[in-house]
């Protein structure tokens, strides 16, 4: 998973590399660096 620092926080839905299942996924960067992420499995 690539992750862009460009934007300081954001929040978007990616499919899953290995199951395929939608999950919402929401880094937090500050300087370039990565100082929060969370992933969370949407069930559908």
């Amino acid at each position: 998973m690539l992750l862009d620092p460009s934007v300081l926080s954001q929040s978007y839905v990616e499919d899953c590399e290995v199951c395929c299942n939608p999950i919402q996924v929401s880094p937090e960067f500050e300087s370039n660096e990565l100082i929060g992420f969370e992933a969370v499995d949407i069930e559908q």
